[in-house]
């Protein structure tokens, strides 16, 4: 006689989850949390630049930049973070975070199967590019040479764990994801794509002013080997 499974909303169908619990909170009600913790850490980044905005955070580019570290941070650190910590009980979680990545699950479930790839990832991305992306933010805050060290590996990281993130299921064919194209194209691509987009984007910009630095630091060392000859 076949063991009857705890139905769920997630793909493929016959993943087991017997300790699913549906949300209480509506899709509006998750998205609106999650979309108004976005906005307060939006405000509260712009008002921390504020006072910079004419020295070290100077320039919409380098604004929009601080703001994205401090949101990579929390996204990172907490977001993440309680994924990585809680995974194996998640699909029953019914606290706040927990309704968030049950909502976000219907577009790939790996998240609720403790998946091997997913669980490590997401780990190396919490405890080690969210505090690294606060990091970046306070080199940009108070103007230190480090930002683009840091800048470069942690962005470098963050486009590497994206383009795994969807080969391994789209290589597949994409078993995990609900089909249906607002999950899978709102859910699982737009939510995700900013982490390709944003980083090539800075990791571009870090080689540029790496390179740029070495080129004035080894011209420097040339002039100055020059002028102790000429003595």
């Amino acid at each position: 006689m076949a063991t009857a499974h705890t139905p769920h909303p997630y793909y493929p169908l016959d993943l087991v989850l017997d300790h699913y619990v549906p949300n209480t909170y509506s899709m509006k009600d998750t998205l609106t949390l999650l979309f108004s913790t976005f906005g307060a850490i939006t405000i509260g980044s712009i008002a921390l630049s504020y006072p910079k905005r004419h020295s070290t955070i100077k320039g919409l580019g380098n604004q929009l930049t601080f703001l994205w570290f401090v949101m990579c941070g929390f996204i990172h650190l907490f977001l993440e973070g309680y994924f990585g910590i809680y995974h194996a009980t998640l699909a029953g979680d019914q606290s706040p975070l927990g309704q968030v990545w049950k909502e976000y699950s219907l577009s790939d479930s790996r998240y609720l199967s403790s998946d091997s790839f997913v669980l490590i990832m997401e780990r190396i991305t919490a405890f080690a590019w969210g505090p690294l992306a606060f990091f970046v933010a306070k080199t940009m805050y108070y103007n230190t040479p480090a930002r683009h060290i840091a800048q470069l590996i942690i962005s470098l990281g963050q486009l590497y764990g994206c383009v795994l993130y969807y080969l391994t299921t789209m290589v597949e064919g994409s078993p995990h994801c609900d089909p249906h194209p607002y999950y899978y194209y709102f859910y699982f691509g737009f939510f995700n794509i900013f982490w390709m987009i944003v980083p090539s984007i800075l990791l571009h910009n870090s080689i540029k002013n790496l390179y740029r630095a070495m080129k004035v630091s080894l011209s420097n060392e040339a002039s100055g080997a020059k002028a102790k000859k000429s003595k």
